[in-house]
């Protein structure tokens, strides 16, 4: 029975939340794996070593949970972020819509679906009723109670809307506030500079500086010219590979692991002294760096960092045309100095042509061929189709308890496996169109991740049989909403169980970093391998934004259709935001910061999820004989794209360059700030190249625990 399936599914991974809470337990207490749990706190030296046994150490504890609420939000920006504020406002605003989603769908819409006769079947016989019972497609055709769920679609879609509205404004208003609250910094003042014009017997650097120092005289204070270094970034990353192998030899117990053949991998040529030979080809590589560092001053690009004296003067050189010519001069906002993804300045603008159109065709290329995995996780929900394929199973298919677990459990599961690539994936396609920061290569992944995980999760799965192969059938718009009603309501089982598996699951061994804890113990065991420096993870946006989106897609669409979804996704967000929080305070540290720019593609998505909502009503209500409430609600999605219009007139703009009122203030709050003068001293060399920056090795054993490269002092 698919309930019986559902509530087996449902089983099996509440067992392995409490397994993963208890592995937590252990891990966060245990010592020597505090760079697991908590890198952010052996980073800032602040783990306690305990030599002595403690039972309590091994139990159980739910002391974080308390530990994570605590913490105003205010903390949280001061800890991690705006960013992450807006990331935990994700969870705040969809628990919020889901809360009021839970009780008009379980407590109002829910009953009359199950007291609905259209399926024809008993409705005493609760454990081996199919999920269907409890959906709209049990409510008799034409009756009156669909009037019900017609008025529900509109209550909650104006709820949405409202919630949508009071986030966006808030959002939007404390971007700005963190803007006027915080201190200088580089971006803020600088712009970056492309396609400078080339001039005969002079470079580019002479270019800007005569350029600038004409049309902003009183304003403009320096300029760094971007220099073409990738052969240089190879070599800095050949070198930090070898350094990192001199210290696994120079920490190595045995004298044993310090020989080894020189050649491919180890396995080929003369056997050698690894840590005398590595020294030396060390030495060479340096010698190359070196010279490659004093090459690389003339290979200048046509573009360049400019910074000015004031935020204000930067934003009008920003949004104001430099040339007569527009293709010359083309002035956009630079990054913060740490979030500068370098390789960019390498490639020419065909390169980067190029490559735009390859991450197309890539992206297609992929979302066609994932189609794969989505056929074989559908082949799992029908066992008839299984027995065809695998014969030899057949007997064993048979047994209750198995084909409960293989198609309410093994189909999700099977799904996410194969999801986990994706974001990687996605991240390597971004980084190369052409983005000047690793911000924005995020922010490209987060919705070329998203809109992958809408169409191949909810789309290939809900449109999954003939109706993915009848291209022919959406050449005409008006079957678009009868499909959907037909084929959307037959997937709740396997949503719920996605839901189950996707979100309770992956949001829970999120807690004790499962994938680290196994790559750190094969590191340190295996491979022997001991590192002293440990990088503190940054939050991945770019895939968990949009699996908490999907969810919000899933409990939108499933409300009126399917309500028994609604509070596994309450859950999932009531989770997710303790544990996100303790993730966010003790775990992951920023990277860099984008003001909230995220909350845009948040808004999109509700937008998007909602007026699905309303195609499928549509369709939903002709398909059961109630034409009226069809025709009425065709108003809605119309008057939803009439809302989002108004926000993206009132906020978007706020997300995108701030105002004149606030750089003005913002600059005469500083006038007299003793500190803004080394500040602009500072400016001159905030955006060069860690590339060109000095190499410091020598062979004893005191500078190789030192970092290989020194790094630009930058303020932050």
């Amino acid at each position: 029975m698919i309930l019986s399936a559902l509530l087996t599914s449902v089983g099996i991974n509440l067992g392995l939340c409490f397994l993963f809470f208890t592995l937590y337990s252990i891990l966060r207490k245990q010592p020597g794996n505090a760079e697991v749990y908590a890198p952010r706190l052996v980073a800032e030296g602040r783990s306690q070593q305990i030599s002595n046994f403690n039972l309590e150490r091994l139990l159980p504890s739910a002391g974080w949970v308390t530990r994570a609420w605590r913490p105003s939000e205010a903390e949280l920006l001061a800890n991690s972020g705006l960013d992450a504020v807006v990331f935990m406002r994700i969870f705040i605003f969809s628990a919020k819509v889901f809360t009021f989603a839970v009780i008009v769908g379980i407590f109002i819409l829910l009953p009359i679906n199950y007291m609905g006769k259209q399926l024809s079947l008993d409705l005493f016989d609760l454990p081996n009723k199919s999920l269907e019972s409890f959906t709209i497609s049990n409510v008799d055709d034409g009756s009156n109670r669909l009037w019900i769920h017609f008025s529900a679609v509109y209550i909650f879609t104006a709820v949405v809307c409202y919630l949508l509205y009071v986030e966006y404004d808030y959002i939007s208003t404390k971007r700005v506030s963190y803007f006027c609250s915080s201190k200088p910094h580089p971006h803020q003042f600088t712009i970056l500079v492309r396609s400078i014009p080339a001039s005969s017997g002079r470079s580019y650097s002479e270019t800007v500086e005569s350029f600038f120092s004409e049309y902003y005289p009183a304003t403009y204070l320096s300029h760094w010219v971007v220099r073409r270094a990738s052969k240089l970034q190879g070599l800095i990353k050949n070198s930090k590979r070898l350094y990192r192998r001199l210290v696994n030899l120079k920490s190595a117990n045995h004298d044993r692991e310090r020989f080894g053949r020189a050649g491919f991998m180890g396995l080929f040529g003369q056997r050698v002294d690894l840590l005398d030979h590595y020294e030396k080809k060390l030495e060479v590589i340096e010698d190359n760096v070196r010279a490659e560092q004093s090459s690389c001053l003339g290979k200048e690009v046509g573009a360049a960092f400019v910074s000015f004296r004031t935020r204000f003067a930067a934003a009008s050189a920003t949004h104001m045309q430099q040339g007569v010519n527009p293709t010359q001069w083309v002035t956009e906002p630079a990054p913060d100095p740490e979030d500068v993804y370098w390789p960019f300045f390498s490639a020419s603008f065909l390169k980067r042509w190029i490559s735009n159109l390859v991450v197309v065709v890539a992206c297609i290329l992929l979302t066609v061929l994932f189609l794969i995995p989505v056929l074989i996780v559908q082949g799992l929900t029908h066992l008839e189709q299984l027995e065809i394929w695998f014969p030899f199973l057949k007997g064993l298919l048979r047994i209750a308890f198995v084909s409960q677990v293989i198609t309410g459990y093994l189909p999700s599961l099977v799904l996410q496996l194969f999801l986990y690539v994706v974001p990687s994936i996605m991240i390597m396609f971004s980084s190369i169109q052409g983005y000047i920061a690793m911000s924005q290569i995020e922010k490209s992944a987060c919705i070329k991740v998203l809109w992958f995980t809408i169409w191949n999760i909810f789309f290939a799965n809900v449109l999954s049989g003939s109706a993915l192969y009848r291209v022919e059938i959406f050449l005409e718009p008006k079957n678009i909403p009868a499909i959907l009603a037909v084929a959307v309501p037959g997937q709740a089982t396997f949503f719920i169980a996605y839901v189950v598996t996707s979100g309770w699951t992956s949001t829970s061994s999120e807690l004790f970093q499962l994938s680290t804890l196994v790559f750190n113990f094969i590191k340190r065991n295996i491979c022997r391998k001991y590192d002293d420096e440990f990088e503190v993870p940054s939050v991945p946006y770019h895939s968990e934004i949009p699996r908490i989106l999907l969810f919000g897609l899933l409990g939108i669409t499933y409300f009126f259709l399917a309500p028994l979804i609604l509070p596994f996704l309450l859950v999932y967000y009531c989770l997710g935001y303790l544990i996100y929080r303790n993730q966010l305070l003790n775990v992951y540290a920023p990277k860099y910061e984008t003001g909230g720019k995220l909350w845009p593609i948040v808004h999109d998505s509700m937008i998007f999820s909602l007026i699905l909502m309303h195609v499928i009503a549509i369709g939903i209500f002709g398909l059961k004989k109630l034409p009226l409430a069809s025709s009425l609600t065709v108003p809605l999605p119309i008057l939803t794209l009439v809302f989002n219009s108004y926000c993206r007139r009132r906020f978007l703009p706020m997300f995108k360059s701030y105002s004149v009122e606030s750089l003005l203030k913002k600059d005469k709050e500083e006038q007299n700030d003793p500190t803004v003068a080394s500040f602009h001293e500072r400016l001159a060399t905030a955006y060069q190249d860690p590339a060109l920056l000095h190499v410091g090795y020598s062979g004893n054993n005191a500078s190789i625990i030192a970092p290989l490269l020194g790094t630009a002092e930058v303020d932050a």
